[in-house]
């Protein structure tokens, strides 16, 4: 009885033995599946500063092909394409809708009141009823404003300050915009303190541009500043071409202006706006509500200088603007 007894717990002790020596069975957590972001772009142009906001977007992690997706659409000037590339867009069901210029963003507006949007640059945004307010945007629309106090005023003073005998400049503008109307009101308001005449030359298609450049040679105009809208900016190079032929300096709202040979541009960084804009949807990516993000202000102003046009237009550059110049082309 007590041999039997023995034998049974030696037969459970080996067995207990055996056990401890069997392999463990090793369970591997399974990798948590990456979130996948899709972004819409919306928009006038591919163009550089498009880049600063990919390259701001890559600065806080969000790499297209890997953890986003970004799908463009491009009115290349055609600003009556964008209804219907908004609606393509918002087909796509984006999480966020970045989109640049007054007329982009109140397609996407108009397309989508639940999608948010992010403006890259705009306008006026408050007074054109894009957003409630710039302290508090509500709806699903806020970003950044290329607005800035007294900007159209500092144009001319710089203006009067390299060429001191110019006392009329021809203003190319589209008057069937939203928001030109208010920047043509306000350089009219900023003229006096300059000494300057403004003379209004309207550009409604590129079709016009022509028509406004006999304009501005009948008018006596002895300097041309063209407003930066997707006219002018897919006409940019003709726009500095006339001004090179008329020998008269030309001032411009972005950079781009200038690097197709028109003489200067004042302005805020385009490139700083774009970049500031990928903070908007990493907020909005992580939760945030976009009618509870205020739009902001420029922040970077940079000034342009084309010495090469200078020169081909017989015009001398102070010392004190070129040392005060962000960039010039030579």
């Amino acid at each position: 009885m007590t041999l039997g007894i023995h034998l049974r717990c030696l037969v459970v002790s080996a067995s207990v033995g055996i056990g401890l020596v069997v392999p463990p069975v090793v369970v591997y957590a399974q990798p948590a599946a990456k979130v996948h972001h899709r972004i819409a772009i919306l928009g006038n142009q591919d163009s550089a500063p498009w880049e600063a906001f990919r390259q701001g977007m890559r600065d806080l992690g969000y790499v297209d092909g890997r953890n986003i997706s970004i799908e463009s659409r491009w009115s290349e000037g055609k600003t009556d394409r964008l209804p219907a590339f908004a609606i393509e867009l918002v087909a796509l069901r984006p999480d966020v809708i970045v989109a640049s210029g007054t007329q982009a963003i109140r397609a996407a507006k108009q397309a989508t009141t639940t999608i948010p949007i992010v403006m890259a640059v705009s306008s006026y945004p408050d007074k054109i009823g894009l957003v409630e307010s710039l302290a508090h945007p509500g709806g699903n629309v806020t970003g950044l404003s290329n607005f800035a106090p007294a900007l159209n005023g500092k144009r001319l003073e710089l203006l009067k300050e390299i060429a001191p005998n110019v006392s009329r400049v021809a203003f190319i503008w589209n008057p069937a915009s939203p928001v030109e109307p208010f920047s043509y009101r306000e350089l009219l308001a900023a003229a006096p303190a300059a000494g300057m005449e403004i003379l209004s030359v309207e550009g409604r298609s590129p079709a016009e541009l022509p028509t406004a450049f006999a304009a501005v040679a009948s008018n006596g105009a002895q300097a041309l500043m063209a407003i930066g809208n997707p006219v002018n900016y897919k006409g940019r190079q003709l726009i500095a071409d006339f001004a090179l032929r008329r020998r008269i300096p030309s001032v411009f709202a972005t950079s781009v202006f200038v690097e197709a040979g028109g003489f200067m541009s004042y302005a805020p960084s385009w490139d700083d706006l774009f970049r500031r804009a990928a903070t908007y949807v990493d907020k909005i990516l992580k939760g945030a509500n976009p009618g509870e993000l205020p739009v902001e202000q420029p922040a970077k102003f940079e000034l342009v200088i084309n010495l090469k046009t200078a020169k081909a237009i017989g015009l001398t550059v102070p010392r004190s603007i070129l040392l005060r110049a962000d960039r010039i082309i030579e």
